[in-house]
């Protein structure tokens, strides 16, 4: 099971909770990575911490604004050596895309871009109402092909879509955040899917967060690693 990657999304700006999730979540039998987002990257500490620390880490920032504006924004992040993986926005459109891909090599040639298409809080309904005319499918599928030409490396989107994303794209990253464990709460995601299913469409990882992190980590951990057998 080590070829599928788990990633943790470590969603909370406590230092002592993000310990214990780091301290806990280790296990030989499956690839796991921390992913922080913006409450933790915001907070107090949380730039600090991810300066020293020495494991790979995905920082999840989905950058969107005008190219040089996130190209600064990128800049401002080379000092992160451990950082694998940051997020941008599709909806920033294909020449920021370019330009941050561009900067990344430069900063540091291990750093993986993927583009973040509808968020998985999201559904058909949601697009409406913010004015999109288009579906979930159709518009992810538009934004997949803007990623992949701009020369990012993979893409984010619900599981649902990726099988769809990888029929059209045969070596792409795709990460699929939007996913519970079977009888897990939904909360607030809107498209989602269990670990084992998500595999199945053949992504390339999944973003775990309150399904591993609530309770028991151990024991979650170990109940994720029977599932996926």
């Amino acid at each position: 099971m080590r070829n599928k990657t788990i990633f943790v999304a470590c969603d909370t700006s406590n230092l002592n909770q993000i310990n214990q999730i780091l301290k806990n979540i280790n296990t030989k039998k499956l690839k796991i990575v921390p992913k922080f987002g913006l409450q933790f990257f915001y907070s107090k500490n949380g730039r600090k911490f991810l300066e020293k620390y020495k494991s790979d880490f995905w920082l999840d920032l989905k950058i969107n604004d005008i190219p040089q504006t996130a190209l600064s924004a990128v800049d401002s992040l080379k000092d992160l050596k451990n950082c694998k993986y940051i997020t941008v926005h599709a909806n920033g459109g294909l020449e920021m895309l370019k330009a941050i891909k561009n900067k990344t090599k430069q900063i540091n040639k291990n750093l993986k871009v993927l583009g973040v298409t509808i968020l998985t809080s999201l559904n058909n309904k949601s697009l409406k109402e913010i004015g999109h005319t288009k579906t979930v499918d159709q518009l992810v599928l538009k934004q997949a092909s803007i990623i992949k030409k701009s020369g990012c490396d993979g893409i984010v989107c619900s599981a649902q879509e990726a099988k769809m994303i990888r029929k059209k794209y045969k070596n792409f990253l795709i990460i699929t955040p939007g996913i519970r464990m079977p009888g897990d709460n939904l909360n607030d995601q809107a498209r989602v899917m269990t670990p084992k299913n998500a595999f199945k469409n053949k992504v390339s990882g999944v973003v775990i967060g309150r399904s591993l992190t609530k309770g028991n980590i151990k024991n979650n951990v170990k109940r994720l690693i029977d599932h996926l057998n």
